[in-house]
């Protein structure tokens, strides 16, 4: 098949040209901007163009832009957007049941959500690892620079991540808010990090609350979409601020026993035990953390309802050893400690870390047979052949 690929800055880019064209696809790239969300007439008279000189079989871009999916309609053509972001607030609007769209998302729940209000165009896909790459890392020159650079690990516990710790974020901003509001986040928060798997926060949102949210900081959908604004506060502002609480507090239990290495974009953030090397490139140093380090923790961003996130396919892609929070859907494509481990409380957490950093043989066992069932059953092969199914 021809295929047109929207490249702009985001993950899986090269991954997913790779697959394609190992799978004997022809790929055409062209430059995208993902600034322009919903409705640009010139940028949208551009992509047409394009499609039409081009005339691939698909267009195929890493989350879903409307704008794409009008150009895709008016030329007839196909579109195919895996969406790995969470929360990705443009799945709603108006334009995802355009009959040109095959969207598929990575978190179960999400499509159910879409499956249940019957949006035909939206379907279930896991992300996925290129371990042929992530595997050939072990022996490249790169290894060399790695041991000799900052990233380099200096302990048997690692976590690459955000700790939403910025001074932009949005929860910081609700200054203005009541007693009662500022109580009522507080106490739905601490509930929330008590459960794994099923997530409660946008339908605790009542009228006033809403109301008083509006007052200090306020948000609108956007007039083109459908999303709630209760939507838009539960997955931008408050379940991140829940993840920023509770990686924070997760890693700061660890780091009253253990030294762990943190690669985060808050270069300054000191915590303890902390090794704090910074922002790590994630294409072509992040893969040797994941190697290197005895144990990879992955605490799942709170939007993302029951989905693997990308990371800890790319963990288990390396051949590092995974400790998760749960998520439902692992249990779609990996067995819970034969593949990785879970952990379902801070206690758990770190009792399962005692256990795995003195079991080693058991710890190597579970990281490769990761390894094996991704390498056999998640790639991105896979998941294009998957694509190319509903065709």
């Amino acid at each position: 098949m021809n295929i047109l690929m929207l490249e702009w800055k985001s993950f899986g880019n090269e991954d997913m040209i790779s697959a394609f064209r190992e799978m004997g696809h022809q790929v055409t790239s062209i430059p995208f901007s993902n600034k322009e969300l919903h409705h640009n007439e010139e940028e949208e008279n551009r992509l047409i163009s394009e499609i039409r000189s081009c005339s691939p079989d698909f267009v195929f871009s890493f989350n879903y832009f409307p704008i794409v999916s009008l150009a895709c309609k008016a030329a007839d053509m196909r579109y195919v957007s895996w969406v790995y972001d969470s929360p990705y607030v443009l799945l709603y609007s108006y334009t995802i049941i355009n009959p040109c769209n095959y969207v598929f998302v990575f978190d179960k729940e999400l499509y159910v959500e879409f499956h249940r209000a019957g949006i035909s165009t939206v379907h279930y896909l896991p992300l996925a690892a290129n371990t042929k790459r992530l595997t050939a890392m072990d022996h490249a020159p790169a290894l060399a620079d790695f041991q000799k650079s900052k990233w380099k690990n200096q302990a048997e516990i690692a976590f690459v991540g955000s700790l939403y710790t910025e001074k932009h974020q949005f929860y910081q901003r609700l200054t203005g808010i009541s007693f009662y509001t500022r109580g009522y986040l507080e106490g739905i928060m601490a509930a929330q990090k008590q459960v794994y798997g099923y997530n409660f926060i946008q339908e605790l949102l009542s009228p006033s609350i809403i109301e008083d949210l509006q007052r200090s900081l306020p948000m609108q959908p956007d007039p083109t979409s459908v999303e709630s604004v209760e939507y838009l506060y539960a997955q931008y502002v408050i379940n991140r601020q829940i993840t920023s609480t509770e990686r924070t507090e997760l890693l700061t239990a660890i780091g009253s026993r253990y030294s762990y290495d943190l690669y985060t974009p808050d270069a300054s953030l000191k915590l303890p035990g902390c090794i704090n090397h910074g922002p790590v490139d994630y294409y072509d140093m992040a893969p040797y953390v994941f190697k290197q380090a005895k144990i990879n923790l992955n605490i799942t961003l709170r939007s993302i309802k029951s989905g693997i996130p990308l990371r800890a396919f790319d963990i288990l892609g390396a051949g590092g050893f995974l400790l998760t929070n749960y998520q439902s859907d692992f249990s779609d494509c990996y067995v819970a400690d034969q593949d990785y481990v879970c952990f379902e409380s801070k206690e758990d957490l770190l009792q399962k870390l005692s256990y795995y950093l003195t079991h080693e043989e058991e710890r190597k066992a579970i990281a490769q047979n990761g390894l094996h069932t991704t390498a056999t059953q998640h790639t991105y092969e896979h998941r294009i052949q998957e694509i190319l199914s509903y065709f």
